[in-house]
């Protein structure tokens, strides 16, 4: 393992892990908060700190995908931590458990919180909480390659390890242009929000924190009502991108490139919007009684249809009050998630098609043993490797699921909080049902199932692997020490 590329790696993402504080330092000053000393203090340090460490160069560029899985899970964990910081300094969120939780929770793209009252934050807190989710929609190590080149062209493994979905490929030759196009078309979707929020009078800070918790699907609103409070026009917006940013960004490259028909035919997108209009049907015809009009029923439950399949996770009604068979839904919807390549979270619809497909090719074969079949996804032929890593993400994820639940049981709270607080943070979804609904936070959970959580949340972003190579590698560096020491005695 290249120790030293990780570290200088490393290094730079301290760096700017300062530079991203800067902008909640600009918004005190508007403000005039003195919360923002405590942003100012942690974005000179970490930039500092990053650029000292950075000077040390490292010995070897060779750099593997081990090494990208190790770097990507490391990372996560450090600005989850660094992020937090800031949250403790300012006395906003006083306990370095509680404001892990709440990094881990925006840069995840998460939305769960411990915050029972979120209006009392300062403005830089509130800013800052919302650009994690930006920053983390499209990945902070996608960022970096994007502004500076990290490991002399083998940076299609930090890409592949922190992206989601089965199959990261590069949209152009270089890696570091491919981080650039997707930031640019990333931007451009935001600002496109703005805009549009803008013209519906949402206030300007209102509007571009909306702006970045719906582009990174993430789910955390300055207002303690999330989006209950706001018209039906910014509802619709709001509705709209959720859904454009569920999407995978490899559609927008077709369309960029203008292969609009290449675009419309990709099966995932298809496949995508269909969950989403079956599931609104659904939601709909339960809960069409629950409110006086039928655009009213039909608005609410389109929005947290797209809400909670793009794992955004704002709300605009407590759905926890709602029929069982809309509630089934919504936590089925959390499962299945959006796009492979998009800032969403979940397994995947990708995922979904590929298990539903190699379903149906084995009961195909056991009926005819000698047919030869070729699966296919987005028209393109699926290998082994594939579907292997298809497999390894699952087992990986049930294994996981089972082991969190199982932990946060001790504490006896009942099982439809248990389930759906482990599934809303292991998707990264944000809320629940019961006592972790819409309307409620994860404030009175123990700080060990706190803990649980903050690794399910980063577990769920990077879609498992990063973390189970980086405690793999970790015990087997541990039990070489131990045999190492049992031969020299």
């Amino acid at each position: 393992m290249n120790l030293s590329m990780i570290f200088y790696i490393l290094s730079w993402v301290t760096c700017f892990c300062g530079l991203f504080l800067l902008p909640s330092c600009v918004v005190a000053v508007i403000y005039q908060e003195q919360e923002g000393f405590a942003f100012l203090a942690a974005a000179l340090l970490y930039i500092a700190l990053g650029l000292l460490l950075s000077r040390r160069k490292p010995t070897s560029s060779h750099f593997y995908a081990r090494d990208g899985y190790v770097t990507v899970a490391l990372t996560w964990l450090l600005i989850s931590f660094l992020g937090a910081l800031p949250f403790v300094w300012s006395g906003d969120i006083p306990h370095l458990i509680d404001a892990m939780f709440e990094t881990a929770s925006g840069f995840t793209t998460t939305g769960s919180t411990i915050l029972t009252d979120i209006e009392a934050l300062s403005h830089a807190s509130l800013f800052w909480r919302s650009f994690t989710h930006w920053l983390g929609g499209m990945g902070v190590l996608v960022f970096v390659m994007a502004v500076i080149p990290l490991t002399s062209g083998r940076n299609i493994h930090l890409m592949r390890a922190e992206s989601t979905g089965p199959s990261v490929e590069k949209l152009v030759p270089k890696v570091r242009k491919t981080a650039g196009l997707l930031y640019s078309i990333y931007i451009v979707l935001t600002l496109a929000e703005l805009v549009l929020l803008l013209l519906g009078g949402m206030p300007f800070f209102e509007a571009i924190t909306a702006c970045f918790s719906t582009a990174g699907t993430g789910g955390f609103a300055v207002l303690n009502s999330s989006m209950a409070d706001y018209s039906p026009y910014i509802h619709y917006v709001i509705i709209l991108f959720m859904l454009l940013f569920g999407v995978s960004f490899n559609v927008y490259f077709l369309v960029y490139m203008k292969k609009f028909r290449s675009a419309l035919q990709y099966e995932e997108l298809r496949w995508y919007l269909l969950v989403v209009a079956g599931a609104t049907a659904l939601v709909v015809y339960d809960i069409r009684n629950l409110f006086p009009t039928l655009e009213e029923a039909f608005r609410h439950g389109l929005f947290q249809v797209a809400s909670v399949i793009t794992t955004t996770g704002y709300v605009t009604v407590d759905f926890d009050l709602w029929p069982s068979m809309a509630k089934t839904v919504l936590v089925v919807l959390m499962f299945i998630g959006a796009c492979a390549g998009s800032t969403g979270g979940g397994m995947k619809v990708s995922r979904w098609l590929l298990m539903g497909k190699f379903l149906r090719s084995e009961l195909q074969r056991f009926r005819h043993p000698r047919m030869v079949q070729h699966l296919r996804l987005n028209g393109a032929l699926v290998n082994q490797e594939l579907l292997r890593s298809v497999l390894v993400y699952l087992v990986g994820y049930l294994l996981i699921f089972v082991i969190s639940l199982m932990l946060i049981t001790v504490e006896g709270y009942d099982l439809v909080t248990n389930f759906t607080a482990v599934a809303t943070t292991y998707n990264n979804v944000g809320p629940g049902l019961s006592l972790v609904g819409p309307v409620c936070n994860f404030s009175f959970f123990s700080p060990l199932s706190k803990a649980v959580f903050i690794f399910d949340m980063l577990a769920g972003r990077l879609e498992v692997l990063p973390l189970l190579v980086l405690i793999t590698s970790a015990g087997e560096s541990v039990s070489r020490k131990v045999r190492t020491l049992g031969r020299s005695r």
